[in-house]
């Protein structure tokens, strides 16, 4: 499949692919992420090593388009975690009675 990566245009095969990234370790992974195999891996370090270019170079999205028609499953980014705020034993009951639970005076 043709696909443009920051402006140059690459020959990309799911096979070309998966070979490419035989025997590379995955990154932490703290973005957008492609499974390729049984390994999941950020998108930036795919198409780092399928392109040989800087990662500087390209966006997530061009290479996550790519991968996307290849065929491998892409993720977005991690949701962020929900607030865990805790009120303390007098917020909850003034927010019980219908009163303001702001900070205790």
């Amino acid at each position: 499949m043709r696909c443009v990566i920051a402006r140059f245009p690459f020959e990309l095969t799911r096979n070309g692919v998966l070979d490419s990234m035989k025997g590379i370790k995955p990154e932490e992974n703290v973005g957008e992420s492609v499974i390729i195999g049984h390994r999941t891996y950020p998108v930036k370090q795919v198409g780092q090593v399928i392109t040989r270019q800087d990662r500087r170079d390209f966006s997530a999205g061009e290479v996550v388009r790519a991968m996307t028609k290849l065929g491998f499953t892409c993720r977005g980014l991690p949701q962020a975690p929900a607030s865990t705020h805790v009120l303390s034993p007098h917020q909850h009951a003034s927010a019980l009675l219908g009163g303001p639970a702001g900070p205790a005076a």
